[in-house]
């Protein structure tokens, strides 16, 4: 079976003589088998070694599982003078395809932690955004100030203007880009605060948030947290996970040093632009596998170790077949098995079904999701009921509209939210309970 070859992505410790020089390139075919092809470049850290060290015991699986796997494009340096020809050789170089970019250059970057620097100032910071987009074009996806919107260090007005004037900069440049202010990870901000910050940043103007850069929260994690977050910002907003060291989940039990260069963690999930998972636009690799957080050694500094540490911890069938899209059929089922606890053949039949996940629970409350997957048909609308077992009650709820009548609830969407395609499921809304949790069955009417 055909295996897909491929370039890692450019890092922004290329020169720009190595960037323009990737645009002669033979490329290789596209990285994300399903949805938008995501480009990748030898260039990066990774890649460079394994050149460098070809005869190493660890360059085989660093240049399989890593040097050859789409990986962020860090912009750090402030440079108003050549940001734009920078970009416009990312472009040129993609040839069509999608870079993933990190813009991570605002002013106060890391609270002086290990990856402090940043623009002199707000006005400097927003006229260098203005010369990024100008070299803008084409399909990318775009994560805007990782870790910033969480750190409390900086003027909330000055960070926010700031995080508003990029987004809005970066969309208008091309219609094609995908843009995500950044909003930490499922382990630092409450749902409710990390809404209400993305709120004030700008979100309205992007096409969603990004989620677990440069960290280890498991893939599930961060999928709940970025449905709790959409919860209460809305559905029209997509979250972009970082999936590039997540395999093992964090460090357990915790550390201070749980976030920085932790040891025995695994890759993530292979980058993909179509996730099957609603809400989530795309797994990314943000952070660059095998460079340090800080700890192992300078921030952004290649460890072979490292990287051959996250790549074996994988495991030996990671990440799964990936078929190669200018040799293989995508319907060959020898090359693209279905998965049947991910994308089932047939749709649930009758009109949707429902269930309550319980998110977390503190004795006397909890919180609950309600997921609905739709049948052999689309949905318009969806209504469901329900009876609690033992006295529960809904205390507060959001994204629907909800009422309780003795120990039988209702439930029924508010417009927007009532779509679903056939076969296709919504974490549609959410709930405040009173007393223990419980997850009764739930009947589900279009």
């Amino acid at each position: 079976m055909n295996r897909r070859r491929r370039l890692a992505a450019l890092t922004a410790a290329a020169g720009a003589a190595g960037l323009a020089a990737a645009t002669a390139l033979l490329l290789a075919p596209s990285a994300s088998a399903q949805g938008e092809s995501l480009w990748t470049n030898p260039y990066t850290q990774a890649a460079e070694w394994v050149a460098e060290n070809p005869n190493d015991y660890r360059a085989d699986l660093i240049d399989e599982r890593i040097a050859q796997t789409p990986a962020g494009t860090w912009f750090t340096e402030y440079n108003p003078s050549e940001i734009q020809s920078e970009v416009a050789s990312v472009v040129a170089a993609a040839n069509g395809k999608a870079p993933t970019m990190v813009v991570y250059n605002i002013p106060d970057r890391d609270c002086g932690g290990h990856s402090s620097g940043g623009a002199p100032d707000h006005q400097s910071y927003r006229n260098w955004i203005d010369q990024f987009a100008a070299g803008l074009s084409g399909p990318a996806y775009i994560i805007v100030e990782p870790d910033t919107l969480p750190h409390d260090c900086s003027d909330p007005y000055q960070r926010n203007q700031s995080l508003i004037h990029a987004v809005q900069a970066l969309k208008a440049a091309s219609s094609q880009a995908h843009v995500y202010l950044d909003i930490g990870n499922s382990a630092w901000l409450d749902p409710d605060v990390a809404a209400s910050r993305l709120q004030g940043a700008g979100v309205q103007y992007a096409d969603g948030f990004a989620i677990n850069v440069s960290n280890y929260r498991t893939t599930q994690e961060a999928t709940d947290y970025a449905h709790q977050i959409q919860n209460i910002i809305g559905y029209d907003k997509g979250a972009v996970i970082d999936t590039s060291r997540n395999g093992n989940g964090p460090l357990y039990p915790p550390n201070p040093n749980d976030w920085c260069d932790p040891p025995d963690r695994a890759l993530g999930n292979y980058p993909t632009t179509s996730t099957g998972v609603n809400g989530i636009d795309a797994y990314l690799w943000v952070k660059l596998p095998g460079e340090a957080d800080g700890c192992a050694g300078a921030a952004g500094q290649f460890l072979p170790d490292l990287a051959y540490e996250l790549a074996n911890n994988a495991g030996s069938d990671w990440p799964g077949d990936i078929p190669d899209d200018d040799t293989t059929e995508p319907d060959d089922p020898t090359t693209e098995p279905d998965d049947p606890t991910t994308e089932p053949d047939d749709p649930p039949a009758g009109d949707c079904t429902a269930e309550i996940v319980v998110v977390n629970s503190w004795g006397s409350g909890w919180q609950g999701d309600v997921h609905i997957t739709a049948g052999d048909a689309s949905l318009n609308s969806w209504t469901l009921t329900w009876t609690w077992p033992s006295g529960q009650s809904v205390s507060s709820s959001w994204n629907v509209d909800l009422s309780q009548s003795g120990s039988t609830v209702t439930a029924s969407d508010v417009g927007w939210n009532g779509a679903i395609a056939s076969g296709q499921s919504r974490n549609a809304f959410g709930f405040i309970g009173n007393g223990s949790s419980a997850t009764p069955t739930v009947e589900c009417s279009a």
